[in-house]
């Protein structure tokens, strides 16, 4: 009995580690508060909600949104096939759409097409802490700021499959957030976002489940 007590000890433990609220340096809370406050305020038209996608164009350009070994599923999608995505599953021109990528590029030109009201870190980061968070040269800091604003998004979309698409996953099962829309090629010319909610919430098989459920 003493032992299933410590073991449940631990990995009570365990999951607070990993999914559990960290308590952030009160400088980057409150650039993560001023950010998310411009993205609700931008989103008025939808009653402040916003869709954060995880796109960064140096992975993308290094994955090379290729198939994986032949397959239909694909691990990573670029801009324009995340808006074709999105404009399928039922998102109008008015959603708002924060990017993980720092700053804009040419190549995500398609997605603003479709949906104008798309930022990047730049784009509505408070002007006086650009230099400091936006350094090439301290990633770190703006991989926190990913992770906090895409795990606190009304709907977040994974258009890069890997680590941090698991670890968002997990703190947004955590706080019962599991709208986690995984992108695919529609071959018709609409369909029900249910349909691609996230294997992770589908089949319950994130550890956050058996963390908090």
């Amino acid at each position: 009995m003493k032992k299933d007590k410590t073991k449940t000890e631990i990995d009570a433990a365990a999951c607070m580690a990993m999914f559990g609220t960290l308590e952030l340096q009160p400088e980057v809370r409150g650039v993560v508060d001023s950010m998310m406050e411009r993205l609700r305020t931008l989103s008025r038209k939808s009653d402040g909600h916003f869709l954060a996608v995880d796109l960064r164009v140096d992975v993308l350009e290094k994955k090379g949104c290729k198939d994986k070994s032949g397959s239909a599923t694909k691990s990573c999608f670029n801009a324009g096939e995340i808006a074709t995505f999105l404009r399928k599953i039922g998102f109008g021109k008015d959603t708002t759409i924060y990017l993980t990528q720092s700053r804009w590029d040419s190549s995500l030109d398609a997605l603003k097409e479709l949906f104008p009201r798309t930022y990047t870190k730049e784009g509505i980061m408070p002007m006086d802490k650009k230099d400091q968070f936006l350094n090439p040269e301290a990633p770190t800091l703006e991989e926190v700021i990913d992770y906090y604003i895409c795990s606190e998004s009304d709907v977040f979309v994974p258009a890069i499959s890997g680590l941090f698409y698991a670890n968002v996953a997990g703190k947004r099962i955590s706080s019962g957030k599991t709208q986690i829309l995984v992108p695919a090629d529609i071959p018709g010319s609409s369909a029900s976002p249910d349909n691609y909610l996230s294997h992770y919430v589908t089949k319950q098989n994130h550890l956050a489940y058996s963390c908090f459920c």
